[in-house]
């Protein structure tokens, strides 16, 4: 039995981020990734038959995009200079199993975060959503980032604990049950189908 408080799915949306083939590519060849695609699939079918939004978030950068990024960003900078990423490169696409719908948010981001590269934040305020729930690839990265971003911005929090993978194990356990929790109520796909029904 969940202890996070119901959805109100006309509040909510779920944010499907960086499930892409070239970030799905990171995690250990041992993780199941066919099953993490079909958990996915799942949440994203009962969001929207409950009347949820569905919001997808995908890196990819253009020429301009690369150029703009200083020598000095660790990250991101390797990704300027080798010129990976780019948003029309196939291995950028959302993977076709979670294909958006007409209606859906679509926004390309060109950091870790989903809000803070984006106008993701006024595509939902503009929607009326208050809650998020968030899954992604990876944990120490876009869920993360985006996890404080969002809170700091005062959505309620879900994250989607079957819905989020890391290529790193130890990290992965220890921002979902150490660090995470501070700022967001972690559930996962069978609690999500719970709290949408509001049984």
């Amino acid at each position: 039995m969940s202890t996070a408080p119901a959805l109100d799915p006309r509040h909510t949306a779920l944010l499907v981020m960086d499930y892409q083939p070239a970030v799905l590519a990171v995690l250990p060849k041992d993780r199941d990734c066919e099953a993490l695609l079909g958990r996915m699939e799942g949440a994203i079918a009962d969001v929207r038959a409950n009347g949820g939004t569905i919001a997808y978030v995908h890196v990819g950068f253009t020429e301009a995009d690369w150029d703009a990024i200083p020598a000095t960003n660790k990250t991101f900078a390797p990704v300027a200079r080798h010129r990976v990423m780019h948003y029309e490169d196939p291995a950028a696409a959302i993977h076709e199993r979670l294909t958006p719908h007409i209606g859906d948010i679509s926004v390309r981001k060109i950091r870790y975060g989903g809000i803070s590269t984006t106008d993701l934040d006024q595509q939902l305020r503009e929607r009326g959503i208050t809650t998020l729930i968030v899954s992604g690839i990876t944990t120490s990265g876009v869920v993360l980032s985006t996890v404080i971003d969002a809170a700091d911005r005062d959505y309620q929090l879900y994250v989607l604990s079957d819905g989020v993978a890391d290529p790193d194990t130890e990290v992965h356990n220890v921002l979902l049950h150490q660090v995470l929790p501070s700022r967001a109520h972690i559930i996962d796909t069978t609690e999500l189908h719970t709290l949408l029904r509001g049984d």
